[in-house]
């Protein structure tokens, strides 16, 4: 396929808005991601990181402005804005009643994926995602980390250059968490893909993101390197706890209410 996209950006996002009702859930947000970037949005539950995502899978239409990806408009172009994507949704995608082999295969079918080529990109994936002694076994016996890494295979079956992770380790213990940001690091090593992430985990968007815009009740309050972030508050030994504080005049420890606490630890029970 010919590719429209002139810049060096592979996404683009001009006054993105998105309402509900009487309800803005995205409100103007702008932002880009160049080739090779991980570009992280991070912020509490509700500060509208998941619609913005959505959005950019084609999945919600935007209320107005724009967002483009390889230079197709996601609203005019969507069917080819998918052939570029790939996307982990913060909710469980993969059957645990299947095996790992299996949810790959319905992936790969689902896709157009065919033949011996076919047959490549599972062996491919399962190498990658280190579940090849794992592939035949059903998915519900595997760990929350295990889950994580399939569900990222079968977004990687398409061999996207943009790569879209909604909170990707929400529910995981700090060793599962830590074993798919080292896996998301790899990824960088390894294929020339843009990748943009979630969290309300702001260590995790200090460790593994080039670039951070900081989301607030649907509005960008800040964007930049998480070092510049830091930097920016003033405040020696600075965290990005401290950065969100700083540009939001929020406590970010408050900002998750009862709803949101319940949804995480579900996510989690059915993680194991």
């Amino acid at each position: 396929m010919s590719v429209q996209n002139t810049s060096s950006s592979l996404v683009i996002v001009e006054s993105l808005t998105k309402n509900f009702g009487s309800k803005t859930a995205v409100d103007h947000v702008s932002f880009d991601i160049p080739w090779g970037e991980v570009f992280g949005l991070v912020g509490p539950n509700g500060a509208g990181k998941t619609t913005t995502v959505k959005i950019l899978t084609t999945l919600l239409p935007p209320s107005g402005g724009s967002a483009r990806i390889h230079g197709y408009d996601v609203t005019k172009h969507p069917a080819k804005v998918r052939r570029f994507i790939g996307y982990v949704p913060q909710a469980l995608s993969a059957d645990g009643d299947l095996t790992g082999y299996e949810n790959l295969l319905i992936f790969c079918k689902l896709l157009g994926i065919s033949g011996a080529e076919r047959s490549r990109r599972i062996q491919e994936v399962l190498e990658m995602m280190d579940l090849t002694e794992a592939a035949h076994r059903r998915v519900k016996q595997y760990s929350g980390g295990m889950v994580r890494r399939l569900e990222v295979g079968q977004a990687m079956l398409m061999r996207p250059s943009v790569l879209l992770l909604d909170e990707p380790t929400v529910g995981l213990d700090p060793v599962a968490r830590g074993t798919v940001w080292d896996l998301l690091n790899n990824f960088r090593q390894q294929y020339p893909l843009s990748i943009l992430i979630t969290t309300h985990y702001m260590e995790e968007a200090e460790a593994l993101c080039d670039r951070v815009a900081i989301m607030n009740h649907g509005h960008i309050a800040a964007l930049d390197t998480p070092a510049a972030l830091k930097t920016g508050t003033g405040q020696p030994g600075a965290t990005m706890e401290d950065a969100f504080r700083y540009y939001t005049g929020a406590d970010y420890e408050e900002e998750e209410d009862f709803r949101d606490i319940k949804r995480t630890r579900k996510v989690a029970r059915r993680l194991g």
